[in-house]
Formats: structure tokens, sequence, C-alpha cells
């Protein structure tokens, strides 16, 4: 196995020798840290609003190009899976060939791809080209943290990555509004189109600016079967967790994958133990902190992106927002990760990231407990107290848990640690959704009939009652066209009763889920290689 300690902190040294040389510290625009920051934060913003813009625009591509639901669903789907799968493996090809050049072929691919999906006429060329996104989505992001890295100084890593958390809250909040605007005045095309003059910008931007950043003892090979190894098993495991909703939890064929990728995983774990250069070494996770920062991760996502899911549904189907509504409704949420985001890095800086990542998730958990209260009835500004509270908790956590797994790993894996936070975030993302939205259904197909029946409405025929209850499990009520109007109200009220008696268990299991993070990130402390990049340049 490689060493995992043997670094070069001289600064010029931290260059491979097929780098440019660099005998001074960085002046002027090339290799500046905070002008690095902005170019990296331009490259991700892509991502990360790509990743709940399309939301928006989904009724529009199906009506446009005559989609089925299960295509539209593919939609997100793909670009998930393709992201999932790939970020570990691209966060290691940075390391090998330098995380700039890496950056580059991700923005432009980005794009491109972007650009050919406004112009496809047809559903499969929109699925193709989402899995190109994803591709190239997954080259970026380790790459921009990678650039980071290796940048900034410790005493700044810190405030850098709660600036670039914050562009990733502000922007994945900020989808639903942005694409519906868009999808309302001008169409669905406008919503991956916007990606094409963003990636010229950021493409212009980082041939100025980045400098290429490599330890001298990277990866000189790669490990072929590890990295089809572990592509396998994510592949079979966020599969599992996209089709659960669909196949049911009990269903032998979900377990089938889910076996498959415990099996997988446990095959390139052994083979990381034979092969010279490993993909993941697995020594990396003898360090507690980073292992606590990576499962920090899944847990905060589980807690934050699966609770939010439902949420959406709430405010659209519920109180009958419309999605650019529902979006503004959500500002507190993203105003305070914009604004907490900064202040966690400055003080984890300070204080280390163990206290903030804990007060962080206690936060969250009680944001979360909080969002089990919300009622029919609930006014806007309940809402936003709760909202602004989990924007609150999650701000320091994105920063902390991020510099904990980056500043833990060797310089010479840093993209690799890169793609770790990412795929946590990702797999914690699907994770939340699929577990609690099992824990929503349970919830809607136990108390449904109780309800429907205490309201003294018509039974259901088996089909009937299945076909209610995956209406009311996103908060739409099951009424069909001629309803009388009494007995619609009736149905209505049911709906959303039900609806929100399963949000607020899922609520509660995502309180649940944070409580154990608190404990998670107990184990965490400030990265022990965090100097690795620190000679490379700075103010």
């Amino acid at each position: 196995m490689t060493s995992q300690t043997t670094i070069d902190t001289t600064g010029p040294g931290d260059k491979a020798p097929t780098a440019p040389s660099g005998k001074a510290p960085a002046k002027g625009l090339r290799g500046h840290p905070w002008f690095t920051l902005i170019t990296v934060a331009v490259g991700v913003m892509m991502v990360a609003l790509d990743g709940t813009i399309v939301a928006i625009a989904n009724p529009a591509i199906a009506s446009d190009l005559g989609a089925t639901f299960a295509e539209v669903q593919w939609i997100t789907n793909a670009y998930f899976l393709a992201l999932a799968v790939s970020l570990i493996t691209a966060g290691k090809l940075g390391d090998r060939f330098g995380h700039r050049q890496t950056f580059l072929i991700g923005v432009v691919g980005f794009a491109a791809a972007s650009g050919a999906i406004g112009m496809s006429d047809s559903i499969a060329l929109v699925i193709v080209f989402r899995v190109l996104q994803g591709l190239f989505g997954a080259l970026l992001m380790p790459a921009a943290l990678g650039l980071l890295r290796a940048t900034f100084s410790a005493d700044k890593l810190n405030m850098a990555i709660g600036i670039w958390g914050m562009v990733i809250g502000a922007s994945t909040a900020g989808g639903p509004i942005l694409g519906g605007v868009l999808v309302e005045h001008v169409n669905w095309q406008s919503v991956f189109f916007i990606n094409v003059p963003v990636g010229v910008l950021a493409v212009v931007l980082g041939v100025m600016i980045l400098l290429d950043h490599r330890a001298e003892n990277a990866p000189r090979s790669f490990d072929v079967l590890g990295i089809a190894l572990l592509s396998a098993a994510m592949f079979c495991l966020v599969w599992a967790l996209i089709k659960a909703p669909e196949w049911g939890w009990g269903n032998g064929t979900t377990w089938t994958f889910v076996l498959a990728s415990v099996v997988g995983f446990a095959l390139f774990a052994f083979w990381e133990t034979k092969v010279k250069e490993p993909l993941i070494p697995l020594g990396l996770f003898r360090s507690v902190p980073l292992s606590a920062g990576v499962v920090l991760m899944v847990l905060m996502a589980i807690a934050f992106l699966g609770g939010l899911f439902f949420v959406t549904f709430y405010l659209q189907n519920v109180h009958g927002m419309s999605p650019v509504d529902a979006g503004l409704h959500l500002l507190p949420l993203t105003g305070m990760m914009i604004v907490g985001s900064p202040l966690a890095g400055a003080l984890i800086t300070k204080a280390g990231p163990r206290i903030p990542l804990a007060g962080g998730m206690a936060l969250t958990a009680i944001a979360m407990y909080g969002m089990s209260t919300l009622d029919t009835d609930t006014g806007g500004a309940a809402m936003s107290l709760w909202f602004a509270l989990l924007g609150l908790g999650l701000a320091p956590v994105m920063v902390g848990a991020t510099e904990v797994i980056v500043g833990n790993a060797p310089m010479e894996l840093s993209g690799v640690a890169g793609g770790l936070q990412q795929a946590a975030m990702q797999i914690g993302g699907s994770l939340g959704t699929a577990v609690l939205g099992a824990v929503m259904a349970s919830k809607v197909e136990s108390d449904l009939p109780g309800n429907w029946a205490g309201a003294g409405l018509p039974p259901l025929t088996p089909e009937q009652a299945g076909l209610a209850s995956e209406a009311v499990q996103v908060g739409v009520a099951p009424v069909t066209q001629g309803t009388p109007e009494p007995v619609a109200a009736k149905i209505t009220e049911v709906a959303h009763d039900t609806f929100i008696s399963g949000m607020s268990l899922a609520s509660l299991v995502a309180a649940g889920v944070a409580v154990a993070a608190v404990l998670v990130a107990l184990f965490t402390k400030r990265g022990e290689n965090a100097e690795a990049g620190a000679g490379l340049g700075h103010i």
C-alpha cells in the first residue's frame, strides 16, 4: 500500500515535475487564493443548481416531448446516478493529472452537455445527456475542493470552504425559484441553456487564474479493477435506493441489489489491500476524524435532503403554492446558509470543528422536530422560524465536515477525499429520500383507511385505495372529475391531514438521525494535513 504520510510541504515541491515551475508565491491573478475561490465557485454553482432546478422543468419537458412519468423520473435519476457513481474515481483522476485540468474538462463537458439537452428533441437524448452532465459534474466537484485545499493556508481554508458551501447551499435552494421563473417566462430549454454562458465564464476564469497543484507523491497508475468494483458497488446501492419506493422495501429485487452492493464493497476492500497503488488506500480510514466526517456527511444529508423532500410537497400541494412561491418561502433556509457558512468557517478556524459540528447537528435536530409540528394551518412566520433554524444548523456542518474529510487526508489524496465528501452527501440524500419515503408510505397506508372511513366517505376498492395512497404520499388529494364539491372538500381534508401525519413522523425520524449525528461529531477534529497546501502562494 502506498504511503499516506510522506508529503512535501515546501511549496513548489507540491507540483509534479510536469507542472509549471513556481519558485515564488503567486502574484497577480494566477494562483491568487480568493480569485481561485471565485473561479471554482462559478463552476460548482452549475452542478449544485442542476440538482434542483430541473425538477421544476420536468412537467414542461414531459408535455413537450411526450414523456411518460417513468421517463421523467429518469431525467433526475440518471443525473444523480452518474454523479454518485463517478465522484471518487473522478477525484482520483484529479490527483493523477492535476485538479486544474480536471476542473476545466468538467466545466467544458458539463456546459456542452447542458446545451445539448436544450437542443434535444426526444426524451431519450435528454436522459443520455443528463448522464453526461453527471459524469462531467463528478469531475469538477472534487477538483474544486482539491484546488481550494492546495491554494489556501490552514488559517484561511475553513473560510474558503465556508464560502464554497454557501454557494452550494444558495444554488441548491435557489434552483426551484430560478427554474420556475425560466420555465414560466421563457421555456424549459432555458433551464439548461443558462449553464452555457456560466460555463464559458468559468473556463475563461480558470484559464487565467487557476494554478496546477500536484503532490510530489501523487499516484502514477490506475487501479482499474478497483474502479470497476467500486463503481459496480456504488451503482447497485444507489440503484436500489432510487428504485426502492417503486419496488418496495420488502421486494426481493431491492434486497438483491443491496446485497450485490455489499458484496461489491467487500471485494473492493479486499482488492485495495493487494494492489500497489489503490484507488482508495484503506489506511485513509484509520483516521477516526476523517471516517467520522464521512459518516457525519451521510447523516446530515439523510436528515436535510430527506426531510426537505417532503417540505416541497407540503408547500405546493397542501398550501397550494406555485413552485416560485414555494422557493421564496424557503428563502429563510437559504439566507441562513448564505450568512452562516462564512461565519461557521471563521468559528471553526478559531475553535476547531467539534463543537460547531455538534451544535449544528443539534440545531438541525431541533429544526426537524419543529417541522414535525407543521400542519395545514401553519402560517408563514412559524415555517420561516424552523426553516431559518435548519439553515443555521446546516451551515457549520457543510463547512466543518468538508474540512474534516479533506483536511485529514494527505495532499496526494485530496481529490479522492473531495470525492468521498461529495459521494457521502449523494448517498445520504438518496438514502434519506428512500428511507423517509418508506416511513411516509407506511404511515399513509396505515392511517388513510381509518381517516377515510371516519370522514364518512364512500369505501374504496383495493385498486382505488392504492392509487389514493400514492397521491396522498405527495400531498395530492385524490379527487376525481365530477366529484361533488362537499365530497371533494372532505377528500382534500382527509388527504392533507394524512399527509401531515406522515410528514410529521418522517421529520421526527430525521430529527433522530440528526441526534445520532451529534454523537458522531464528537469524534471529529481539525485536519492533521491541513497545512499541506499552505506554501503555494497566498495573499
